[in-house]
């Protein structure tokens, strides 16, 4: 579970300099990225509740908790892809231009280290303890490892070449993205047996 521990610390962190450096430079995108790592450090914790729970309660109980779990995971990633959606939409219609960002590129090239390393141990981790939520929140890694590139390309266009428009529309393929695996975690929840 140390790995859980460490990525719901992690996002908290990252949202902190997300928010603090989105409001610093007038960024919508880092300002959602960081609400994102809040929304992602809820997953985590969701999974902390989920494990601490085993031996505490019934095998029956314990059923009930790992679908409760994945639904509000499935939740988390509905929660997200319409805050990207809404967020993305509104900057293309107000035509919202991000400020450069040196520390935003920062938190994103992190992100884009850190992510990978936590979705590959998650989902090794959920499938041998056989945790659809573990495995579930593995994909929350894997979407903000997409969220983070996408905050890259975006933050990196606009500071290069001024293409404020790079940033809300990759948003906008991101929330197909998290709204499939909202459904695909949903459907788990579902056909859990555990």
């Amino acid at each position: 579970m140390n790995i859980s521990y460490f990525s719901a610390g992690y996002h908290i962190i990252e949202g902190l300099l997300s928010v603090w450096a989105g409001i610093s430079s007038g960024s919508i995108a880092l300002l959602g990225f960081g609400l994102d790592s809040f929304v992602e450090s809820l997953s985590g914790f969701i999974v902390i509740w989920r494990f601490w729970s085993i031996g505490r309660i019934s095998k029956q109980e314990e059923v009930r908790a790992e679908k409760r779990a994945l639904k509000l995971i499935a939740y988390s990633f509905f929660l997200l892809a319409v805050y990207v959606f809404y967020e993305s939409v509104r900057k293309l219609y107000f035509h919202e231009i991000s400020e450069k960002s040196i520390l935003g590129i920062i938190i994103a090239i992190a992100s884009l280290i850190v992510m990978p390393i936590l979705f590959f141990l998650k989902r090794r981790t959920g499938k041998a303890m056989k945790s659809h939520s573990l495995v579930a929140d593995s994909k929350q890694q894997l979407a903000c490892m997409l969220l983070s590139l996408a905050l890259l390309i975006g933050l990196g266009l606009n500071y290069i070449f001024g293409l404020w428009q790079a940033d809300p529309i990759i948003g906008l393929a991101i929330v197909l993205y998290l709204i499939k695996e909202g459904i695909t975690t949903w459907k788990e929840e579902k056909a859990c047996s555990c």
